[in-house]
């Protein structure tokens, strides 16, 4: 996998309308153990703001002025939904849990086993959760650099989940038991007789379809399975689209705000338009083949930001004058490099960049909570 630089995620970084780009993994999402000598009891009570929500855990700055990422891992799919509906950014939350030392133990094997049938024998458990253990280890190991640079460890930890699939299939094959079409819709695609209206002969061809899906899960056609859920999806589309319409190209490009001239726009229509067919279709390869080349035009009219810009957007906290003026110097240094020909340079200078910062963002490291309860709007959420 190529490294992508990070002058290249410094400009996209203005591009989070809309068109996904290939980048880095977020910082403070996968911070590796509680820090700034902090001790803390097995279970604790934290109050803060909300400074961020990414669908299975929260952002926090605390009253006691430190930084946690909470993980809602311990609670229901339903929970979460319902939870998503109201968490908003500033707002303030109260939260029981424990501290855990890497993201990977959000998750632990009792919470994989519960979502398990309760007819896998203990043999297979076993088996399980020996596979199980080596998946976190690889996770952890990927986990603590930038980058996923080791494709052979990312292909073991893709192979351990699909072996562990595999053992489990025939036992969540024979005790599933589908919803009814009707709430299939509901959980899934978040549509209801309340919020659209679909036609009757596209309902009774969605319920049909639905069937059908139905017994080739049961029966273990998985491929025919697949294809028969792309139809599905592929009727069901223009009512998804009308619930939740996708952002035009115009939209886009006005909220980007950049001068771009008529040729460029010409192009970067099109490939915006066959990106979005590519996410319907989820023809996912092709997405970011689509993502990259119109990142590659689009970049070229992007003025990156000043110092001040960037390090106002990326870090909370504050450099002292000494640290500020070096990496000010190295910064500019960069935005005058042409990546291309001077790609180790850039680089090294990053590097650089980063030993100055690396004593901050080690004194300012989320501590990673796993939520055993929840406080929101005076609403407790215990798990279920």
């Amino acid at each position: 996998m190529k490294k992508t630089s990070k002058k290249s995620w410094m400009i996209a970084s203005a591009l989070t309308i809309g068109m996904a780009v290939l980048t880095p993994l977020q910082a403070g999402a996968t911070s590796v153990e509680p820090t700034n000598g902090v001790t803390v009891q097995i279970e604790q009570q934290i109050t803060g703001t909300i400074k961020s929500f990414s669908g299975v855990g929260v952002g926090i700055k605390g009253r006691d002025g430190k930084n946690y990422y909470v993980s809602f891992s311990k609670f229901s799919d339903e929970q979460v939904k319902q939870m998503k509906k109201i968490i908003v950014e500033g707002q303030e939350i109260t939260v029981e849990g424990g501290v855990v030392e890497h993201s990977a133990d959000f998750y632990t094997f009792e919470d994989y086993k519960k979502e398990l049938p309760k007819n896998i024998p203990n043999e297979e458990l076993t088996k399980l959760e020996k596979m199980f253990s080596e998946v976190k280890k690889l996770e952890k190991e990927m986990g603590e650099k930038e980058y996923v640079e080791d494709e052979k460890k990312f292909e073991e930890f893709n192979k351990l989940w699909e072996e562990m699939y595999q053992i489990t299939k025939p036992y969540i094959t024979a005790s599933w038991q589908p919803q009814p079409f009707n709430e299939f819709l509901e959980y899934y695609y978040e549509i209801s007789e309340n919020n659209i209206v679909i036609a009757e002969n596209d309902k009774k061809k969605l319920k049909d379809i639905y069937e059908e899906w139905v017994k080739l899960e049961k029966d273990g056609q998985e491929e025919k399975s697949k294809e028969k859920m792309k139809e599905f999806k592929k009727v069901l589309q223009p009512y998804l689209d009308e619930l939740n319409p996708p952002e035009t190209f115009e939209k886009y490009i006005e909220d980007v705000n950049l001068e771009i001239s008529a040729e460029d726009l010409a192009k970067l229509k099109a490939i915006y338009e066959d990106s979005q067919k590519a996410d319907r279709d989820e023809n996912y390869e092709l997405y970011n083949k689509l993502s990259m080349e119109f990142y590659n035009i689009i970049s070229q009219f992007i003025i990156p930001p000043t110092f001040e810009e960037y390090m106002s957007s990326t870090y909370e906290f504050k450099v002292n004058k000494a640290d500020s003026k070096q990496l000010k110097q190295l910064y500019e240094e960069i935005l005058k490099l042409d990546e291309k020909e001077n790609s180790t340079k850039v680089e090294e200078k990053w590097g650089a960049f980063d030993n100055i910062l690396e004593p901050y963002i080690e004194a300012n490291k989320e501590i990673l909570i796993s939520a055993s309860k929840l406080t929101i709007n005076g609403q407790e959420y215990l798990p279920r």
